[in-house]
């Protein structure tokens, strides 16, 4: 199985950018982001059959006699279902969450049968998918720093308005509409690539011989951040709201992100 460690490398790269597409979809009704998506799925579900026909060409068996086995044959059968209903129907909740499901245990199968075979090969892609877990986390960071920067920066470009200080500031700082805008484009880019590294790094500290604690102060912290990042969403798309009231929030939730990363990180009993 892990002779081929690039090849599933590249499926999870893939799945990766299909669930952004669709969390962007999902969140902004965006139809390219939902072909785009639809199309890097399709290319996931094509290398998946591929290695289910594989496997049953090889073993002359249909690969569900395990529990690794069956993981990966639910994961084929969410791809696929979720492949079918999005071409027939428009239902974004219904593809986002079956899509986040379907990663999770195509990730959890990889992880588990790694540590099962313990070879050289599947030891290296469960260290290199940890690398990914913390790339991905990192990144999201720097998404919500980017955002936390834009809504400083509409803050005071909203306090020099309302006194009506006229001055090089003003014209430098920009438009309080755009500000706002990107700052709201930085946390939909950053919750997915946080929300996928959630994923990895709790399955790999499931899977791990490492010893994992789901109540780690680091961990829950994780999941916290993700939480409050998406209630700024919800706020945002579903209860409309914009402007000064977000930027305060968007400022809050940063704030915890950095005691998230640096206090409940020395906390941690195995995070860094």
């Amino acid at each position: 199985m892990f002779d081929f460690k690039w090849l599933y490398e590249f499926i999870i790269f893939i799945y990766c950018l299909s669930l952004i597409g669709y969390f962007i979809d999902f969140i902004q009704y965006n139809r390219k982001a939902n072909r785009i998506a639809f199309w890097l799925l399709s290319m996931v579900w094509v290398l998946q059959t591929l290695f289910l026909l594989g496997e049953m060409l090889t073993y002359s068996n249909f690969p569900i006699s395990t529990i690794y086995d069956g993981l990966y044959f639910y994961a084929w059968i969410l791809v696929t279902f979720s492949l079918v209903i999005n071409r027939l129907f428009r239902v974004d909740f219904f593809i986002f969450f079956t899509n986040v499901l379907g990663f999770f245990l195509m990730v959890l199968h990889i992880f588990t049968r790694a540590n099962t075979d313990a070879t050289e090969q599947s030891m290296r892609l469960v260290s290199e998918l940890l690398v990914t877990h913390i790339t991905l986390a990192m990144v999201s960071y720097g998404f919500f720093t980017f955002s936390c920067i834009f809504s400083f920066m509409y803050l005071l470009q909203y306090r020099l308005l309302k006194e009506k200080k006229w001055n090089k500031w003003l014209l430098r700082l920009g438009d309080l509409g755009k500000l706002d805008s990107l700052s709201y484009i930085a946390v939909v880019l950053g919750v997915p690539l946080l929300l996928i590294a959630n994923i990895l790094g709790m399955i790999w500290g499931y899977t791990s011989t490492d010893e994992f604690y789901i109540f780690d102060s680091k961990t829950l912290g994780s999941f916290v951040v993700l939480g409050v990042y998406l209630i700024y969403l919800f706020l945002r798309v579903v209860r409309g709201y914009q402007g000064r009231a977000m930027a305060l929030y968007n400022t809050g939730a940063f704030l915890f992100l950095l005691v998230n990363f640096f206090l409940f990180g020395s906390l941690s009993n195995f995070h860094f």
